[in-house]
């Protein structure tokens, strides 16, 4: 018997993340090394404090049971740290949701709120999840272009009337992966104002909060009137390098933080508690872990992007986030320089073509990997590029 993908599974291709790995996994078996910066998965490990509440609490024979969603004092733990460091005051019960991941929430999001062909804003480039999340629910996407001459914010105002209309979310990702822009205040500003004229939610992923290296991170929650169209997710992923515990919230509006509850309690039963309670000690007790972390990852960017350009490649140096945005010289696609800079040199980076369709002709590098991995990974480059059959020129 042959079995096919749901209509809506079966618009999806396989993502570019497993093509690289699967021709890393080919390269490595034949000998060969390679520096990975393409994955945005923290190397770095959590404070640890953060790992010994997860031990003092696993230790429990108690917490071994459903949780039945997230711990309350957790929930005030979210209130206290967007109070401290946003200056959003957030309601506990009602306005915070704990999520096993945002990716997990981001996902599933689009199957509460939007009905099938439902339109849904989305940024290109943008994190593919955005986009994913709306096809699974069968909606349909409209891209938002971000482009580099106006700082990759969407032009609100150059999206069609009748398009707007039909909207019933819109995605917004500042900072920004892959393209490590920042929004400014007016700018959610004017984000909010035309969600609020056009009757559509905001849905603004916040993952990268705490990775701003010039200016500072603005929570759309602090625009007034942005809690009556917008929700925002947040993750310790990358803030307190937990990707592995997949935990996260989001915040914002109740209605749609209801509606999310709702699904969520007849398809889940909480998280660990003992990743729980470690996830309130880091929101609690982590500033000081903070800064130093934005000062590793500033000094990584700083040691690649100086690096690239002594080897030839004069790239942004990005104002937010853990990666870099680079242009690909003229005449490669994004995915051709990515698969023979991996072949020939074992650096492997991630096209920008993976994110969107205005992502081609650039690539995304990340920073977890310590300074003098990042400078070797530069030199070679260095070498790929003025190689006598690359023979490309940058823009």
């Amino acid at each position: 018997m042959e079995i096919s993908a749901s209509a809506n599974i079966g618009k999806l291709k396989l993502g570019v993340f497993n093509e690289l790995l699967e021709r890393k996994r080919e390269l490595t078996a034949n000998g060969k090394s390679m520096i990975d910066l393409s994955v945005g998965s923290p190397d770095l490990p959590p404070p640890a404090f953060v790992k010994e509440e997860i031990q003092k609490h696993a230790a429990e024979d108690g917490n071994y049971g459903y949780t039945m969603g997230g711990l309350s004092s957790f929930n005030r733990a979210v209130a206290d740290f967007y109070h401290n460091r946003y200056g959003v005051e957030l309601d506990p019960a009602t306005e915070v949701l704990q999520l096993i991941g945002s990716q997990d929430g981001l996902a599933h999001l689009a199957t509460a709120i939007i009905d099938p062909g439902d339109v849904v804003l989305v940024p290109d480039p943008g994190y593919p999840i955005f986009e994913v999340g709306v096809h699974i629910a069968g909606g349909q996407p409209y891209p938002m272009p971000l482009m580099e001459e106006h700082h990759f914010l969407p032009q609100l105002e150059q999206i069609p009337t009748e398009v707007a209309e039909k909207a019933r979310m819109m995605v917004l990702n500042y900072p920004a992966n892959p393209v490590t822009a920042t929004a400014s205040r007016a700018f959610l500003q004017e984000a909010v104002a035309f969600a609020r004229r056009h009757h559509i939610l905001i849905v603004q992923d916040f993952t990268y909060s705490e990775l701003v290296f010039d200016g500072d991170a603005i929570s759309i929650l602090s625009i007034p009137g942005a809690k009556e169209v917008a929700v925002e997710f947040n993750s310790l992923s990358k803030t307190f390098n937990m990707a592995g515990c997949r935990i996260g919230y989001m915040t914002g509006n109740r209605q749609v933080l209801q509606i999310m509850a709702t699904m969520m309690s007849h398809t889940q039963y909480g998280i660990f508690q003992p990743l729980q309670k470690a996830a309130e000690a880091a929101l609690i007790r982590g500033g000081n872990f903070i800064e130093k972390q934005r000062e590793t990852y500033r000094s990584r960017r700083d040691a690649l992007v100086d690096s690239l350009a002594a080897n030839g490649w004069e790239v942004t140096r990005p104002p937010a986030t853990m990666y870099v945005w680079a242009p690909t010289p003229d005449g490669w696609s994004s995915t051709d320089f990515v698969f023979r800079l991996m072949e020939e040199q074992g650096v492997i980076l991630t096209p920008g073509r993976a994110f969107g369709d205005q992502g081609e002709g650039y690539v995304r590098i990340t920073l977890v990997q310590p300074e003098s991995i990042l400078q070797q990974a530069a030199e070679k480059i260095g070498r790929f590029l003025s190689s006598s059959d690359s023979g490309h020129q940058f823009r």
